[in-house]
């Protein structure tokens, strides 16, 4: 009965032999039975935790067996709180839209075409990159590609006015800005010099030249977008005005050397990731009005040498400022 017997029968039986005398066999066990508890807290019945005593001396816990077979009252089941939540199964949750909208905020049919109208002088400035690129390449006319950079520069800076005049200024907007940018002034800029410089510099020193203006406007154009910004200086040469000064010099073909002017490629490209404090424009038409003439002046008497003097001012400008700036911090 002992080996074969449930677990029930073992117990009974365990509790009739606890209650023999002394005369029983040695190894005998009784059971232990204490007073059920009851939880203020909760309402909840805490069963007892069963314990089979040998006469030996060892004991045997047989709590968590004797609690899994323990049948559960009526009475148990009417003193749990009706407050207890029951389990069920989990709501499955809606999923959430991923499309985010371009144009956040009110969209009314007069917002949105004022939106369009942004983004189309955006898409013009792109177009007009890739046209600069194949004109200088298949064609050859460097003047042709360089005025379309030009043009580039001019609804590059008419997409940025219209979308703060307009109120449509977005995330979208400026991420498609960047990446025109990234067309026009990092691959169509470069491209257009190579075919302007290639038939008079090697085209050792060239390529690198060039290859290193379009890294350059990719990093600084990446900078620019996680940068915070200031609204006196740009960190480093801006990557239109890069583009503007190359279409110029291309149109103009000042008179100097072409190592010289691979040299000034370079220095272009390397001014794009500087961290030196360049002025804006706003900050530059506040100079002094003697200050504004003298390139007007220079350039009725020879512009190729003025171009090159103001282009070599604004460069060493960024270097002075940041001297400037340390002096007065330290």
């Amino acid at each position: 009965m002992r080996r074969s017997g449930s677990l029930a029968r073992q117990v009974l039986f365990a509790g009739r032999v606890g209650r023999r005398g002394e005369g029983n066999v040695a190894g005998a066990t009784s059971l232990l039975v204490p007073a059920a508890e009851t939880d203020t807290r909760t309402g909840r019945v805490r069963l007892p935790r069963l314990r089979m005593r040998r006469r030996d001396g060892v004991s045997r816990d047989l709590a968590a067996e004797v609690i899994a077979i323990a049948p559960v009252s009526p009475a148990v089941e009417t003193a749990r709180p009706a407050a207890t939540p029951a389990v069920t199964s989990p709501v499955e949750e809606e999923p959430q839209s991923l499309s985010i909208p371009l144009l956040p905020g009110e969209r009314t049919i007069a917002r949105r075409i004022r939106f369009a109208l942004v983004n189309a002088c955006t898409l013009s400035s792109l177009m007009l990159g890739l046209s600069a690129i194949f004109i200088a390449v298949n064609q050859g006319d460097v003047r042709v590609a360089a005025s379309l950079l030009i043009a580039c520069v001019i609804f590059d800076g008419l997409d940025g006015f219209l979308a703060r005049r307009l109120g449509v200024a977005s995330p979208f907007g400026a991420q498609m800005d960047s990446l025109a940018d990234m067309c026009s002034f990092g691959l169509a800029a470069p491209v257009v010099v190579y075919a302007w410089l290639n038939a008079s510099a090697p085209g050792w020193l060239l390529i690198p030249a060039c290859a290193l203006v379009a890294a350059a406007a990719a990093i600084r154009l990446a900078r620019f977008n996680v940068s915070p910004k200031d609204g006196r200086f740009f960190c480093g040469v801006p990557t239109t005005m890069c583009a503007a000064v190359l279409a110029l010099a291309t149109l103009i073909a000042p008179q100097m050397p072409a190592a010289l002017r691979v040299a000034g490629v370079v220095l272009l490209g390397l001014a794009m990731v500087s961290s030196f404090p360049y002025a804006k424009l706003a900050r530059l038409v506040k100079l002094p009005p003697w200050l504004l003439v003298l390139p007007v002046i220079g350039a009725l008497v020879n512009y190729r040498v003025t171009f090159v003097v103001v282009v070599f001012a604004y460069l060493v400008s960024g270097p002075l400022l940041w001297l400037k700036q340390r002096n007065k911090a330290a």
